[in-house]
């Protein structure tokens, strides 16, 4: 891998701070011993109480040429016990010249170091005396960070080749400490002046407004920003680059401006519109002003997560900002609004109310994921943005089915438990189970208790229990919501109608061949339902095991989880259960929703996982979808019985799993072959469009192949200045892609390419080719990050392991290149996270899962042993093994019987 090289920085009355893995435990067994040998006077990863900070005074002077950095902090500290020590966060820094300036004087102070939880002790001689004002000063070096966090450097190409670095932070969750000595819990919050010094050819910009510039000797330049808010360390940030910027300013006289490398920045005017917009929604919805009077937008070159709402300087990858009208597709401007909408939505959920520590971590992200949505349905109709939301659902039941899941709101300590909290469970079961709040409490009540939370804890940190008080009126959510954040997975609702009398139960859905496992779980469900007698919504909160309602009159079907409103799943028992639903669907299926026929396609088939309903009444329940035309009930039936054919294709089963493909492309046939090669249409009409003819071409269905190698050569012919349509580009460049010729063409234009959008589909076109040194050769480009940026590792990894083959080029590149990863992305992070779950997902045999567990089985606490992603991936592999088992020769059965029944059928 080509890094670059860790610079030894020659101070030599500077002690040296370094990093380690960090144990489980809060409270170590042993006493802590410092670095030079001594008792470290705390012994606790989570900081005392007894010293909070108030206000830092940072001077940062990155230099660009040697990839280091030196700063001076002063923290101004209230002490709230007597104490003789200051415990709080560095890693991997020297420190220098620690001195605390107190009302008798400047006085020197002792400093141990205790690596294992990045923590310093500044030792006083005497105690600091509670209700006193003190300011410690700590002069501090480090090198640039060559990972993504922490105050880390960047690059970006020219079109001329020229390489240009940066430096740009990212502090949440836990690395402020590595840019500057800190107090790195949310708790603490403080107030921020940030001095940034800088050579002329660069920009400085931070959290708010630059109000001087200062020059220095030597040439350098020193900017002085505004002090921020009172704001949580993890929030700060500050990037020196050679940007250009546009801004404009919103309804209320804030300034909005984009920042992007000076080639991209005619890329910038589609999110700068759009966070405009945003804000003032915002602005509007919460009934607080934005408190700050700028909000800048950085597109970052080199950026892990998707984006880090930073207070008045969120920061973004170049893919969640930039957009071309002639070159974004449909899902590219959807992209963008939503990632924008969210992290605008943490100024207030996050920023201004902070949770108070890591384990309701979901109080700011599944707030910040549920208000895209709101967001962006009353700002941009036209999107149709829900017809998404449905799916975030889906996603978090996917590992909230799992035993390894864990609560919303659980118990955190240490950086990698933190780092695993960013998962779909924070993010999308949060958002849920607030849409479904929403629902039962009404929109109005709901933001009456959202605008009464906000105001209440404005510049405070809080708890699950300050938003359940702030929504209460006459019901008590609490004791309804802790059900669903206090515990781990979600209900299965079973419904047996018998005459007018509905029979109602409730246990955990898991997926797991432990029934002990489902027992103690109870949740207080808001229960929808519609019938064949009336489409008016009707509701019933069902608290108990089990349940009891009648209906006015007896019905021909009745469908619960309205829209699928509800974060639960609803089994149909009985004999007539699923059949008068599948009779429905099958006669008159537009009598429910999209979103009703998405969650049923969803339910029928997860059901089946579990053993409650048999493969046959699922496959019998898709022939609908021969019919269908709506995004998200289209998509949910690729979701369900595309996997099906994915674990065969990692089992070499070739005869079933082109008749399962066969299957799949003759539901979908009628709907492809009215799609035009075309960028007309709504924007959910043309991502199924995109969708659509994509999967056409990946199954070899002959109309879309002609028409895209006809097209593909066309561009190619062209030198790749001929304008394809945008939504069928990808259908295009993947079957260009299948060519050592095309690949070759597509892999040069990528090089060459500004466009991210157009990047994005290229890389994603390459994946999915049949050329395996191509596949070894995108995945040793992304790790070296010169041609395919390292931050798209995980993605490309993924992608190969989902082309049948890759899938053991995928596996084998993660086993060998791990510990350069797990340096490079962070143990628990997202990004090997996605790797672990993804290479592995579709295993299903004995073999592989004795494979897997032999390689994770291997590692240290250091190298990632504990992390919750490698319980899933076994999880995973053992439900697809059950499902093998149990299912394959139904299968087989099924799409046998299938077509003799299409071979009469044409007969006749």
């Amino acid at each position: 891998m080509l890094v670059a090289p860790v610079l030894l920085l020659l101070f030599s009355s500077f002690h040296t701070v370094s990093a380690a893995q960090l144990p489980n435990q809060n409270q170590i067994k042993d006493p802590p011993i410092a670095t030079n040998g001594q008792p470290f006077p705390w012994d606790r990863m989570r900081l005392p109480k007894t010293v909070s900070p108030v206000h830092y005074d940072l001077r940062i002077h990155p230099n660009l040429t040697s990839l280091n950095f030196s700063g001076s902090v002063f923290i101004s500290l209230d002490i709230h016990e007597d104490t003789s020590s200051i415990i709080l966060h560095a890693k991997k820094m020297q420190i220098s010249n620690v001195r605390l300036l107190a009302p008798e004087g400047i006085r020197p102070l002792r400093m141990l170091e205790y690596p294992g939880f990045h923590q310093l002790a500044l030792l006083s001689d005497s105690p600091l005396t509670k209700g006193q004002k003190y300011v410690v000063q700590l002069d501090f070096a480090a090198n640039l960070s060559d990972s993504f966090r922490g105050f880390y450097k960047g690059s970006y190409r020219t079109s001329s080749g020229e390489v240009r670095v940066l430096a740009s932070t990212q502090f949440e969750a836990t690395f402020a400490r590595g840019a500057f000595p800190c107090f790195d819990e949310p708790a603490f919050k403080a107030n921020f002046t940030v001095r940034i010094i800088r050579e002329p050819r660069h920009i400085a910009i931070s959290n708010m407004p630059k109000i001087k510039t200062v020059e220095l000797s030597e040439g350098l330049l020193e900017d002085y920003f505004d002090t921020t808010v009172k704001m949580s360390t993890y929030l700060l940030a500050y990037i020196v680059c050679d940007f250009l910027s546009v801004s404009r300013t919103t309804n209320r006289g804030v300034k909005i401006s984009a920042y992007a490398v000076p080639e991209k920045i005619n890329q910038t005017a589609f999110a700068l519109d759009a966070a405009v917009k945003l804000l003032d929604f915002y602005e509007d919805y919460f009934d607080i002003p934005y408190p700050l009077p700028k909000q800048d937008l950085a597109a970052i070159p080199d950026f892990q997560s998707g984006a880090m709402e930073n207070w008045g300087l969120t920061t973004y990858r170049e893919a969640g900002l930039l957009f071309d009208p002639e070159k974004s597709s449909a899902s590219d401007k959807l992209g963008i609004v939503k990632v924008i909408a969210h992290e605008l939505a943490h100024q207030w959920f996050g920023n201004l109310v902070t949770m108070e520590w890591w384990n309701d971590l979901w109080l700011n992200e599944g707030f910040a994921k549920f208000m895209e949505f709101i967001s962006v349905d009353v700002t941009y109709p036209e999107l149709h943005v829900e017809d998404l939301f449905l799916g975030k659902c889906f996603e978090a039941m996917e590992v909230d089915s799992l035993s390894s899941s864990h609560p919303v709101s659980t118990p955190v300590e240490n950086p990698v438990q933190i780092q695993e909290m960013f998962d779909d469970v924070s993010y999308d079961k949060g958002a849920c189970i607030l849409h479904m709040l929403r629902d039962f409490l009404t929109p109005e009540v709901f933001e009456i208790g959202i605008i009464k939370y906000l105001k209440r804890y404005s510049y405070k940190n809080t708890v699950n229990g300050h938003l359940w008080e702030s929504l209460t009126d006459e019901l008590d959510v609490k004791a309804i919501m802790d059900t669903w954040t206090l515990q781990e997975g979600f209900p299965l609702v079973t419904v047996e109608v018998r005459g007018r009398e509905v029979r109602l139960s409730q246990e955990r859905y898991l997926k797991s061949d432990d029934p002990s496992l489902t027992d103690g779980f109870l949740w207080q469900i808001p229960l929808t339902y519609i019938t064949s007698a009336s489409s008016t919504v009707q509701r019933f909160l069902l608290k108990s095991k089990t349940d009891v309602l009648h209906l006015p009159e007896e019905v021909d079907w009745v469908k619960f989880n309205v829209d699928m409103t509800g974060y639960y799943m609803v089994h149909y028992a009985i004999r007539n259960g699923w059949s008068s639903i599948n009779r429905l669907l099958k006669h008159n299926h537009t009598a429910l929703t999209g979103n009703d026929r998405a969650s049923l396609i969803h339910n029928v088939f997860q059901l089946v996982s579990i053993g409650k309903v048999s493969l046959d009444t699922a496959l019998e329940l898709s022939l609908y979808l021969s019919k269908e035309t709506e995004i998200m009930a289209v998509i949910q039936g690729f979701g369900e019985l595309v996997p099906l054919y994915k674990l065969m294709e990692k089992r070499d089963m070739a005869a079933l799993e082109n008749q399962m493909k066969g299957y799949i492309l003759d539901l979908f046939q009628g709907l492809i072959d009215r799609q035009e090669w075309t960028d007309s249409g709504s924007v959910s009409e043309r991502m199924l469009r995109s969708y659509l003819l994509l999967f056409a071409c990946v199954r070899n269905y002959s109309p879309c192949l002609t028409k895209a190698t006809q097209l593909f050569n066309m561009w190619k012919d062209s030198d790749g200045t001929m304008s394809l349509p945008v939504d069928i580009t990808m259908a295009v460049f993947l079957v260009g892609a299948r060519s050592p010729e095309g690949w070759d063409f597509l892999f040069e234009k990528y090089r060459t390419s500004i466009q991210t959008s157009v990047k994005s589909r290229m890389k994603m076109a390459m994946a999915a080719t049949p050329l395996q040194d191509k596949l070894k050769l995108m995945m040793e480009q992304s790790l070296h990050g010169e041609v395919m940026k390292t931050q798209d590792l995980p993605y490309v990894v993924v992608s190969v392991s989902n082309n049948p083959h890759g899938y053991k080029l995928a596996w084998d590149f993660l086993r060998a290149n791990w510990e350069v990863m797990i340096k490079k992305f962070d143990l628990g992070s997202h990004s090997i996270t996605h790797m672990v779950t993804g290479v592995t997902s579709r295993y299903s045999t004995r073999e592989m899962l004795e494979e897997v567990r032999s390689f994770f089985g291997s590692l240290t606490e250091e190298s990632g042993s504990d992390m919750r992603c490698i319980q899933q991936a076994y999880e995973s592999i053992e439900d697809n093994i059950r499902w093998m088992d149990a299912n394959l020769p139904l299968l087989q059965a099924w799409l046998d019987k299938r077509s003799r029944r299409s071979v009469v059928h044409e007969d006749l």
